[in-house]
């Protein structure tokens, strides 16, 4: 299947591991000329080496006009952004009767602030040229919030009901835009969170992995390229028709529709 990306500007946040990354490789196999972008410059540059068209820009989108400095650098090396793919590292772990609003105020700032501007920012260009992809890598936890990590539950809800309000506000124009949730697959950040659970259990990292893919009806964690691959068709032509839609990649670990 042609996803109609050739050529395509993209640009792909926090894309220098895991998720991110495999999202980044999956649009350049399409021909997307794409940005791979993070905090570890040397690790970006080493992922754009690899990819046809890609360029690499080092990014905090944390800290002080990051989105607008992120905006500015990749337009400036590929040109207007057609495909957003939205993404960034979770908040800490944690029940939600101890979080305080110091956490609070940290999950919205780091989940939803600089996304909301990075979709302003590229948002014009995409109606005025009647194209745009704008596709959040999410979590599971927008359908079903997830135990121990309440900060992630709360800022990654507000930021879903944000998108799901503009894919009805762009539609018209030729702009989708989705969200990818992510079951168990397995990057450095789902191996975070298996360790923090052992800790907190006091089972052993393997015990807890053990009984992860024992609970999902696929057996196994996912691949990364897998994700990135259903990723690439949410920003592709053919996808035209999918919008303000949560799309799960999990391997039918939730067992709601």
């Amino acid at each position: 299947m042609d996803l109609g990306l050739k050529g395509r500007n993209a640009l792909v946040c926090a894309s220098t591991s895991g998720l991110g990354e495999a999202t980044a490789r999956a649009l350049a196999a399409e021909g997307a000329n794409v940005v791979v972008s993070g905090r570890r410059a040397e690790r970006a540059r080493r992922i754009a080496a690899e990819l046809p068209g890609a360029v690499a820009v080092e990014a905090d989108l944390l800290a002080e006009d990051g989105a607008d400095l992120l905006h500015a650098a990749a337009v400036e090396a590929v040109g207007p952004i057609d495909v957003l793919v939205l993404n960034g590292p979770g908040p800490k772990p944690g029940g939600a009767a101890e979080m305080s609003s110091a956490d609070v105020r940290q999950a919205v700032e780091s989940l939803v602030v600089p996304q909301q501007r990075l979709v302003s920012l590229v948002l014009p260009g995409m109606r005025t040229r009647g194209w745009g992809r704008i596709l959040s890598i999410a979590s599971s936890g927008v359908v079903a919030p997830l135990a121990h990590l309440a900060l992630s539950n709360l800022g990654r809800a507000a930021l879903a009901g944000y998108l799901k309000t503009l894919a009805g506000e762009v539609a018209g124009d030729g702009v989708t835009v989705n969200l990818l949730l992510p079951g168990r697959i397995a990057t450095d950040r789902l191996a975070q969170l298996d360790e923090a659970t052992a800790s907190r259990t006091g089972a052993s990292r393997e015990e807890i992995e053990e009984q992860g893919r024992a609970s999902i009806p696929a057996r196994r964690y996912g691949r990364p390229e897998e994700f990135g691959a259903v990723a690439a068709f949410l920003c592709g032509e053919p996808a035209s028709y999918v919008t303000g839609t949560a799309l799960r990649c999990d391997g039918g670990d939730l067992r709601s529709l």
